[in-house]
């Protein structure tokens, strides 16, 4: 069994007004009478990943994705001049999948979400539990300070040595010992050469420890300026108000999510958001499935996660039906 589904068209695409001056990017693929799923990109900052598509079985699952406030095609973008950060925040994402939830006349459906798309998964989730079917996470990151330390604050330094010396080199020394904060300085420094490079760096140190062995077509698309700047940025803004979570809050209140089955799909050696977390939220939620991917780290392509991730899907992919049938023409968000 191919590990993805072959590649898939959009069907429907179009803006979503969701308030605050915002509109997201949103779209559609698959079957438009199939089970419903979201999946939640990244990040934050990331944005829509055509390869999503491909998790699902198309001819029985209506498959949503969007761009999060500020990335990709939403707007306004986080690059833009003045831009009004206090509107974004961890509970506005909640909010606009409800928006989206409610716009798409969908009572209920899953959610499938890996890294800064598990900690939003988790949160939408955890607030409105009535309205998911499954819950499927991947690299399970809840914001927790034990997960910033280790790959802001020297742990995963350990393993990657050479790396954290870039990552520190655009700070000032006196400054180092608290990297989040210089860097939100930084890029946001008034010289357009000083907050590019600061992004960039910002951003490589993650592409750098993502994968399991070294690949150099992570490294380069983190390193892109265009890329950068959005990713930076965002996470700065929510690792630095801590994504407005209290510590500890996605894991304390993971009981809301009895009743709903889930399926966290983990590289044992996860540089990025190291499996202690996952094993924590199993333990703290009974209906999930914890499937420990031996030979992986972080990325969605490191060996076993694509596998581990469609089997998932798949256990939850319902029959083929008759009136299930593929069509071009269903409406998008802003048809």
């Amino acid at each position: 069994m191919d590990d993805l589904y072959p590649p898939i068209h959009v069907r429907a695409e179009g803006m979503l007004d969701v308030g605050d001056g915002h509109r997201i990017y949103c779209q559609e693929a698959g079957n438009p009478d199939g089970k419903p799923v979201v999946v939640l990109h990244g990040g934050p900052g990331s944005g829509i990943s055509p390869m999503a598509r491909r998790h699902f079985d198309p001819e029985v699952y209506r498959i949503i994705l969007f761009d999060q406030r500020g990335t990709g095609r939403s707007t306004p973008a986080i690059g833009e001049p003045d831009v009004d950060l206090s509107v974004n925040t961890l509970w506005h994402l909640v909010s606009d999948m409800e928006k989206l939830r409610e716009r798409l006349n969908l009572e209920q459906w899953q959610i499938f979400g890996g890294s800064w798309g598990a900690t939003l998964a988790l949160a939408y989730a955890e607030t409105h539990p009535s309205r998911v079917t499954e819950i499927i996470l991947r690299g399970v990151f809840t914001v927790g300070r034990g997960e910033l330390d280790w790959i802001y604050g020297g742990g995963a330094a350990n393993l990657f040595p050479r790396e954290w010396e870039d990552f520190l080199a655009p700070i000032p020394e006196e400054r180092r010992d608290d990297p989040m904060a210089a860097y939100r300085d930084l890029v946001y420094h008034p010289d357009q050469v000083i907050r590019e490079r600061a992004a960039i760096a910002w951003s490589t140190w993650e592409g750098a420890i993502v994968c399991l062995r070294p690949d150099p077509a992570f490294r380069n698309q983190y390193a892109s300026p265009d890329f950068a700047v959005t990713f930076a940025r965002l996470a700065l803004h929510y690792f630095c108000h801590g994504a407005w979570l209290e510590e500890g809050q996605l894991i304390r209140e993971a009981g809301k999510l009895s009743g709903i089955p889930g399926v966290i799909v983990q590289g044992r050696y996860d540089a990025v958001c190291p499996p202690v977390t996952a094993y924590e939220l199993h333990r703290a939620w009974p209906d999930s499935k914890l499937d420990l991917v031996e030979a992986a780290g972080h990325a969605v392509t490191d060996p076993g996660m694509l596998a581990a991730l469609r089997e998932a899907t798949d256990s939850f992919r319902p029959a083929l039906t008759f009136g299930m049938q593929m069509a071009d023409d269903k409406a998008g968000p802003d048809q």
